[in-house]
């Protein structure tokens, strides 16, 4: 065998985390209209975008080939990331549902159930297999189950689909009550997370403050006891966040950055619900601080990946392909 000069860029699962956060973006300005009382218009087009770069995304990766998806599908790091590619539309497609609201009905049950069978499958895989390390866990385990779960609760909630909607709450929070203590216990005794994960640490957050906002869909915004719970939590989790700045610090920026916008997202369009539904004092000022700071932060993370990708420094380093 030689080695061509030619090379492929490597597109990892986790660049699919990339439109999931600009979706978790739209959901905070969505959830923001009733407080500021601003146009859907500029959620609508922070969904539109999302859809575009799901697109994008998607067909890259799909361009790989299916051995490539096999593998990424094995891979006891990777795999969490590709149930991605199906949870975003879910999303979206609730979006879709406040303009066509047939068409975003008839999606969202279609992607709920991708998501619940991807989820299914890849558990089912993982016993099999039986060999799973415990050091290569990370918190974006969450994601096939827990956050397809609870985002499926939240998606069939807005499509009038209120039984479904509890049965995907179950299954998310489930899971999150049997993975949490799971993973919690790998960040906690085991070697600590090698730097290219350190970004899933983010997803910690991610959660309670998609329990809390898919629960409020469910419940119509009341505030009780079990939606006071998560939101304790949420706000705990967050002062954990605090504690990783200085790790977050260090990093070096590539796709898994992408990590913090849809959890940190999550945890803004929660708080901007608290803020619809609490009515505090002062409710348009946090309202306008937690937008900000949300769009801030993930357009800065947009603007830093569109010049990496221009300059051909975003995805992993090109690896030589082979050639008979």
């Amino acid at each position: 065998m030689a080695w061509s000069s030619r090379v492929r860029r490597r597109i990892p699962p986790n660049c699919l985390t990339i439109p999931f956060g600009l979706a978790g973006l739209g959901a905070s300005w969505r959830a923001s209209e009733a407080v500021l009382g601003i146009t859907p218009a500029a959620a609508d087009a922070i969904f539109i975008l999302a859809a575009l770069v799901w697109l994008v995304v998607l067909a890259w990766y799909l361009a790989q080939g299916l051995r490539q998806l096999r593998d990424d599908l094995r891979d006891p790091v990777m795999t969490p990331f590709v149930p991605v590619a199906v949870i975003t539309p879910m999303l979206l497609s609730a979006a879709l549902s406040s303009a066509a609201f047939t068409a975003g009905r008839v999606l969202v049950i279609i992607f709920l159930a991708l998501t619940v069978v991807f989820g299914g499958w890849l558990t089912g895989q993982w016993i099999v297999a039986g060999d799973l390390d415990q050091d290569k866990a990370h918190p974006g385990y969450f994601l096939p189950t827990v956050a397809g779960g609870l985002a499926g609760a939240y998606a069939a909630a807005v499509v009038h689909l209120h039984a479904l909607a509890e049965a995907s709450f179950g299954i998310g929070i489930i899971w999150w009550l049997m993975l949490g203590s799971t993973v919690l216990s790998r960040l906690l005794f085991r070697p600590a997370l090698p730097t290219a994960l350190v970004p899933t640490l983010a997803i910690e957050m991610a959660p309670p403050a998609l329990a809390g906002f898919a629960y409020f869909a469910l419940n119509g915004g009341s505030i009780n006891f079990i939606a006071s719970a998560l939101g304790g939590y949420a706000v705990f989790m967050a002062l954990v966040q605090l504690r990783f700045v200085p790790l977050y610090a260090r990093l070096r920026f590539s796709p898994g950055v992408w990590a913090f916008t849809f959890s940190y997202a999550a945890a803004a369009t929660d708080a901007l619900l608290w803020i619809r539904f609490g009515r505090p004092a002062g409710a348009t000022g946090y309202a306008i601080a937690t937008l900000t700071l949300i769009t801030v932060l993930i357009a800065a993370i947009a603007a830093r990946t569109v010049i990496d990708i221009a300059r051909g420094q975003f995805l992993p380093a090109p690896q030589p392909l082979a050639v008979p």
